[in-house]
């Protein structure tokens, strides 16, 4: 896939699969702005898989949007996010970032998969949602907690412990608030980039 060129005051050409661009319309936030940068991002390569996913957070006193798309081409994988970004002047403002990662530096896929009455679990169908942990390794990350000993009384400072993490993204796509489909459409973005890793190169199923 390469960017198409057009005329002078002609409307540019889109160069994004229709099915990529409509998931974006579909997630509705802000759809022309994260159209563009994804655009961007791929730079005109060939689009192999891809997953859009919207989630709505609240907090005590807001409502915040997020998208996160992803995007696997035959040797990389695109990562978008948008979110709302938060002004002292209540002006309204958006955020995107855009990460490219060369699939040989993707060191792990993970789904994690909740089954509501797994006794009666058919194969071949989805589970009530599941989570997708994606890692590269592209920054690790250090989280720092206090120390504590099985001593409810004790006032000793036992210094610190942590975890070293590689950096990652995880999406949560729930059968009852995405829908049926949209699990399907994850665990099928999971397949495509689990087989790619190995090798470095990403092909359509």
């Amino acid at each position: 896939m390469r960017r198409a060129t057009h005329q002078a005051g002609q409307e540019p050409v889109p160069t994004l699969p229709a099915d990529l661009t409509e998931a974006i319309n579909r997630a509705g936030y802000y759809p022309s702005l994260v159209v563009d940068v994804v655009e961007s991002a791929i730079a005109g390569d060939e689009v192999v898989s891809h997953l859009v996913h919207q989630e709505t957070t609240f907090d005590s006193e807001t409502v915040r949007r997020h998208v996160t798309v992803l995007v696997v081409t035959p040797d990389r994988l695109v990562i978008a996010h948008a979110d709302d970004h938060a002004e002292p002047d209540d002006k309204l403002m958006a955020t995107a970032t855009t990460e490219t990662v060369p699939l040989t530096a993707v060191r792990g896929v993970m789904l994690t998969h909740v089954v509501g009455e797994p006794d009666t679990f058919t194969p071949g169908t989805h589970g009530r949602d599941i989570t997708l942990t994606l890692g590269w390794g592209a920054v690790s990350r250090l989280d720092m907690i206090p120390a504590q000993c099985g001593d409810p009384d004790c006032t000793a400072d036992h210094g610190f412990e942590g975890t070293i993490a590689s950096d990652d993204i995880s999406l949560r796509v729930s059968s009852a608030a995405d829908g049926e489909d949209a699990v399907g459409r994850a665990l099928a973005f999971a397949r495509v980039l689990s087989a790619s890793i190995g090798g470095g190169h990403a092909r359509r199923p």
